[in-house]
């Protein structure tokens, strides 16, 4: 997927105007969250839960050299072939080869953010290899010819008239006619189509949740099964991760599964949690000949020793995504490149740099939802403001946003010039909006009166309420 983060500012800009969108996003939203809040009310420790999955990262990745050691160990004893990528064009060599060697025209693929990272489809396809995407929302986007928009729901922002119209245009070469409205129908549908490619495949490819180190296994959670039929239907299967995916043991799975299912789609569980331990053995009645692991870097390990390294923990499960309200305006594909919402706005920059994408954390409101979600306790914000402090250092971004900064740095400074003038500026656009209670035109605020008007202030801040508060009780 090409970056387009620095098309940042024109993304949003058609994103709040697009109607369909908006529709779309608000009832994602909804269900998303109104699931996670079910879901761990039946969980009496849910907090417990959160600080164990916390730790069990966070000591994976201050002791990532050994276990990914020991992974490598097990893994290739169990009859796995391993590989090491530095970078998203070395894992596209190793993976279009190992494509070549067995001549595959065909690879199925389960859904896989690491794989979008790297453009796996777009170098298969210029190896003359045809990715057929298996989960049903990659499925849709690559009907679409788009890049998923979401981590965990890839066609979050498609309406169902959208899909309907996509299945009618594409599934008339397969002999289906018939034009479906029902969602019933339209599974069925895509199933019939998916099982003829899952038979024919010739190479499988699927991302990871987590690899286990102490027994060389890589974990695929699905809703669909269609991991399952990706890893074990073709005579080859590629897994592809990130160096970050490494837990110790099975029991540190476990516990992450329970916080996983419940943080992306408010389940106690998934519905296809599975193992794969190394190629078919001989007394095995399915699975591939041929297992390989591709171990992913392109970034991480300078990420792992900067002050950033926590956003490593992250285990995709879209949780920061679903609360945000930035996102939840936006959309993902305002972010212009793999990763959306806040967990995106730090990953992004990280990755492909600040000067790529130095607009995404800035367009956080820093207001902490996303931590207080955060099945392993990933402080957002603060990673974002560390990415602003870095982008200020390196005189980086708009001069106008680098000269509102160091004049608000002065008033901060000298509080009694402050609060003068907090105290001046709500009053003067209390006086403005007191007839009509809002305002339909800022100069300095543009971005936010273009698409809603600025509320009337009350006349106060919020420091001189307080202190009006504090007298009357002292009194």
């Amino acid at each position: 997927m090409q970056p387009l983060s620095r098309q940042f500012k024109k993304n949003v800009a058609k994103s709040i105007a697009d109607k369909e969108l908006q529709k779309s996003l608000l009832t994602a939203k909804k269900c998303l969250v109104h699931n996670r809040l079910n879901a761990i009310k039946l969980v009496t420790d849910f907090e417990l839960l959160r600080e164990k999955g916390k730790q069990i990262k966070q000591h994976t990745l201050s002791h990532l050299d050994y276990y990914l050691e020991e992974f490598e160990k097990n893994f290739t004893a169990q009859g796995g072939q391993l590989h090491w990528a530095k970078d998203a064009s070395e894992a596209r060599k190793i993976i279009v080869d190992i494509c070549k060697h067995h001549d595959a025209k065909t690879v199925v693929k389960g859904k896989s953010m690491v794989g979008e990272e790297i453009g796996i489809n777009e170098a298969l396809e210029e190896a003359g290899v045809e990715p057929i995407e298996t989960d049903l929302g990659e499925y849709i986007v690559q009907l679409a010819n788009e890049a998923p928009s979401h981590i965990i729901v890839p066609c979050v922002h498609k309406t169902r008239q959208q899909i309907i119209d996509l299945f009618s245009k594409h599934h008339k070469k397969y002999g289906c006619d018939k034009k479906l409205t029902e969602v019933s129908e339209l599974v069925a549908e895509a199933r019939k189509i998916m099982r003829t490619k899952f038979l024919n495949a010739d190479v499988g490819i699927t991302g990871a949740n987590f690899l286990v180190a102490e027994t060389g296994s890589t974990v695929v959670v699905t809703n669909e099964g269609n991991g399952d039929l990706c890893s074990t239907l073709p005579k080859v299967h590629i897994v592809t991760a990130g160096l970050e995916k490494i837990v110790p043991g099975l029991d540190d799975v476990s516990l992450l599964v329970r916080l996983l299912g419940r943080s992306a789609t408010g389940q106690e569980i998934t519905a296809y949690t599975s193992f794969f331990t190394g190629p078919k053995r001989d007394v095995d009645l399915d699975g591939p000949e041929e297992m390989h692991m591709v171990l992913i870097d392109n970034g991480r390990t300078d990420l792992l020793n900067s002050e950033l390294n926590e956003m490593l923990r992250c285990i995709r499960c879209g949780a920061c995504l679903n609360h945000c309200p930035v996102y939840g305006s936006i959309g993902g594909h305002a972010y212009g490149w793999v990763y959306p919402g806040p967990m995106g706005a730090v990953l992004t920059p990280a990755i492909l740099g600040l000067e790529e994408a130095g607009d995404l954390p800035n367009a956080c409101t820093l207001n902490g939802r996303c931590e207080s979600v955060c099945p392993v306790k990933i402080p957002l914000p603060k990673l974002l403001r560390s990415l602003r402090v870095r982008q200020f250092k390196k005189n980086q971004g708009s001069k106008t946003s680098r000269f509102a900064l160091k004049i608000w740095a002065q008033f901060a400074k000298h509080p009694k010039a402050y609060h003068w003038a907090s105290n001046t500026g709500i009053y003067l656009l209390s006086l403005i909006t007191a007839r009509k209670g809002s305002i339909k035109f800022l100069p300095l605020a543009r971005g936010w009166t273009s698409s809603r008007n600025f509320p009337a202030p009350q006349g106060k801040t919020f420091q001189s309420l307080w202190l009006e508060q504090k007298e009357k009780k002292c009194e």
